[in-house]
């Protein structure tokens, strides 16, 4: 079981909502088989009952298989089952026309007209269902559950030569495929909305790191390009002058020199303001993103007071905790912490998703983490922690004296 929860947990949403998709259209199988196949052969005699048996299973597994390959067709990984579809719709009119003949010319007795009805009723709801899940547009599913219950009615006609039988019978039947039609349609339309949702928080995610490219480039531009042109002029200017073996050119390359180091300076404060962050600001940021997402975020400590560098190592800890729980988790709440105790300070981020990372590795970010860390001699620890719960540990100790230590 623990591996199992395990398992269950390390899928994100999608593929939770996937497989629960999934598994209940496979059960809808299995339930077809043992509420009516099974009840059938106790009901009828052997030979029938055993026929009728055999045709429900039949019937069952094309819906399983059906249901595996439009789910698999709505996540967009194959191509629609048609001929599957087609299939379904063969099986599901043949099983549903022989149970009708059977309450028509069947064996006499209430155990049997009931069996047979109930094979009937079955068979076309979660036969519908399937299709349903299978078919993209209302006007189509509406045909394939007018068209059930338009045969239907039309099959009892034929049988009973009563118009007011046929009437009720294809009004059930319309009624209770139309609901079950609801039910794939809502299925599939459900899938494909989470699928959407996650992939346009991947492409936020996507827009935010090449916005702030952009803002580092667009920063470095008016850093470099006046400063730039400003060397270029005065380096055509100085060659001219030393070409006429005046002096000045001399004066000209000093002051391009200065240049060229003033912008060496300020492509370092540049450089230098991207690299380091606030942890104030991370912290207060990451609460508002995370409650954003509908994430309870509770954060306790405060970052007045710790070391510029202690601050920035920190911040970016806590950008890519922040990343991790919105990207690779399913959380519902999340806790970040920052205390001062005997000269370290530490940053704890703990979850109830479960995220892609592990004591023993990581991905890039976490390796990135541990890198700026290490600048600073710090560690990080990531690990789950109790059932379901996932930490992420970093500490740095303290750089500098004047610092007050006490747990925040």
């Amino acid at each position: 079981m623990p591996k199992a929860g395990g398992w269950w947990r390390r899928k994100s949403t999608p593929e939770k909502v996937e497989t629960y998709t999934r598994w209940s259209f496979h059960f809808f199988a299995v339930m077809e088989v043992a509420t009516v196949g099974l009840p059938v052969t106790g009901e009828m005699p052997s030979e029938l009952g055993g026929w009728l048996l055999l045709m429900v299973c039949a019937h069952a597994v094309v819906c399983a298989l059906t249901a595996s390959r439009a789910v698999d067709w709505v996540c967009g990984r194959r191509e629609q089952p048609v001929r599957l579809l087609w299939t379904l719709g063969a099986v599901t009119t043949a099983v549903a026309a022989t149970a009708l003949a059977v309450v028509q010319y069947g064996p006499e007795g209430d155990g049997v007209d009931s069996a047979a009805g109930s094979v009937f009723s079955v068979v076309m709801f979660f036969g519908a269902s399937n299709i349903a899940l299978g078919v993209r547009g209302r006007r189509r599913v509406s045909a394939v559950v007018a068209g059930f219950a338009a045969g239907t009615g039309l099959f009892v006609l034929l049988l009973s030569r009563s118009a007011f039988a046929a009437l009720v019978i294809g009004l059930i039947t319309l009624l209770g495929s139309g609901f079950f039609a609801f039910i794939g349609v809502f299925s599939a339309w459900l899938l494909e909305a989470v699928y959407e949702l996650d992939e346009a928080r991947e492409t936020r995610a996507r827009l935010a790191v090449a916005e702030e490219r952009l803002r580092f480039g667009r920063d470095l531009h008016d850093v470099m390009g006046r400063n730039l042109a400003v060397i270029a002029l005065k380096s055509e200017l100085a060659v001219q002058l030393a070409r006429r073996g005046q002096p000045e050119a001399v004066e000209q390359m000093i002051e391009v020199q200065r240049i060229a180091q003033e912008s060496q300076r300020e492509v370092r404060e540049v450089v230098r303001g991207y690299r380091e962050a606030d942890l104030g600001v991370e912290l207060a940021g990451a609460q508002g993103v995370l409650t954003a997402a509908g994430i309870e975020c509770e954060v306790t400590g405060e970052a007045a007071g710790l070391p510029a560098e202690v601050q920035s190592a920190l911040a970016w800890v806590v950008r890519e905790a922040t990343t991790n729980v919105l990207r690779h988790g399913d959380a519902g709440q999340c806790a970040v912490g920052v205390r001062v105790a005997e000269g370290r300070v530490v940053l704890t981020v703990q979850n109830d998703g479960v995220a892609e990372a592990s004591d023993e590795g990581g991905g890039s970010g976490l390796a990135g983490l541990r890198e700026r860390l290490a600048a600073v001699d710090g560690t990080l620890a990531v690990g789950h922690v109790g059932e379901g719960m996932f930490r992420l540990v970093a500490e740095v100790p303290l750089a500098g004296a004047g610092v007050r230590e006490a747990a925040v």
